[in-house]
């Protein structure tokens, strides 16, 4: 049974703008540790493709919370949920923390998908309560 559905869309020139008038605290705000080593990897040789990285998961996770109907306040926070990618690069939601033990308690499963292109990132999530 579906328990909520989210999706984000976000403008990359204003996270740029954020990226730029704070610099790596914002990156350090909004990313997992995991998700901090891939933006820095990417940034160091591409850094219009580390803003899209960066774009991609603070919309997922904008995504995410809208799904679990909670927004951005406990145990939802940025740093609890990351966004992976599986081998074959299909995006996957590890939650760490007080956010993984309200979920699996809840019985939930999510599903996000994400997109960018030139100016925008997208993000769409189904979170489902296991039978």
């Amino acid at each position: 049974m579906i328990y909520g559905i989210g999706t984000d869309i976000c403008d990359i020139r204003r996270i740029a703008a954020t990226f730029e008038r704070q610099g790596e605290r914002f990156a350090q705000r909004v990313l997992s540790e995991a998700e901090l080593k891939v933006w820095r990897a990417r940034s160091a040789r591409w850094p219009k493709r580390g803003l899209r990285y960066l774009a991609t998961r603070f919309s997922a996770k904008e995504a995410f919370s809208k799904a679990i109907g909670m927004g951005m306040r406990m145990p939802m926070s940025w740093r609890l949920c990351e966004i992976a990618n599986q081998r074959s690069g299909k995006p996957v939601i590890v939650l760490h923390g007080v956010l993984k033990d309200w979920f699996e308690a809840e019985g939930l499963v999510a599903y996000v998908t994400v997109t960018d292109e030139t100016d925008y990132a997208a993000s769409f999530v189904v979170v489902e309560r296991k039978q």
